[in-house]
């Protein structure tokens, strides 16, 4: 047999109103009461559910008003959102309707927040997170950049490719200078060595005649070899000896 009580509840904030029902050991709690909002100075009159038996039922009831609580990744203002909250945090508010009142003004909250962030941001927000934590805190973690279009990326990497084009040439014009130097060496080389050998063995071949008088015999015959050692070339020549 189920009953249900509707009566204040003076140990809540002001202007709740609770339905108790028998569900067992538990009674399952509807609250009536007045949610802030993002707009400053605005609330919301809304019914929260407290008194589960189990975790998994209250976050069953909350997904059911928040589907993308613990539920991955999902879709807000096309922007991939996460919401985590802790199982710890659930357990302590399923049964304490001040705490659920916190949790589900902010999961309430989390859609208009999210448009917030996204419309202020500098640059594309490109995904965003909200974590609740075993004691209520709350932490969001967001990415972004300013190149949704990908045009600064494709940018950059056409300035880079060209620098590096550039560079590669220069490097080649170095390489092709370098070697034409090397070429030039080895031409210059080739053309005295080929001088050299032209010196050696294209010589004319000469004829001298030497003459020598004198009145040893001795005497001129040596001065005579002399001038054959010496290679002296000459017509004609006469030493008086």
């Amino acid at each position: 047999m189920s009953m249900e009580i509707a009566n204040n509840c003076h140990n809540y904030a002001a202007g709740y109103v609770i339905i108790e029902k028998d569900s067992g050991s538990k009674k399952e709690v509807t609250s009536t009461v007045e949610l802030k909002t993002p707009v400053p100075g605005v609330t919301r009159t809304e019914q929260i559910k407290t008194g589960f038996p189990t975790v998994n039922a209250y976050s069953g009831y909350l997904q059911g008003k928040y589907s993308y609580m613990n539920t991955g990744t999902t879709s807000m203002q096309g922007i991939p959102a996460t919401v985590s909250v802790s199982g710890a945090f659930l357990k302590r508010c399923m049964n304490d309707p001040e705490k659920a009142k916190y949790l589900e003004e902010n999961l309430a909250a989390i859609p208009a927040c999210v448009s917030y962030a996204a419309s202020h941001a500098q640059g594309t927000l490109t995904s965003i997170s909200y974590e609740i934590d075993a004691n209520g805190n709350m932490t969001i973690m967001s990415s972004g950049t300013n190149d949704p279009d990908g045009k600064i990326a494709r940018e950059n990497g056409e300035r880079k490719a060209k620098e590096k084009k550039a560079e590669e040439e220069k490097a080649a014009k170095r390489r092709d200078e370098k070697r034409s130097k090397e070429e030039k060496a080895d031409e210059r080389r080739a053309e005295r060595k080929e001088q050299s050998e032209t010196l050696e063995d294209g010589r004319e071949p000469e004829t001298f005649q030497v003459s020598v008088t004198g009145t040893d015999v001795k005497s001129i015959t040596r001065s005579l070899t002399v001038w054959h050692i010496s290679g002296y070339a000459a017509t004609s020549f006469d030493s008086k000896a």
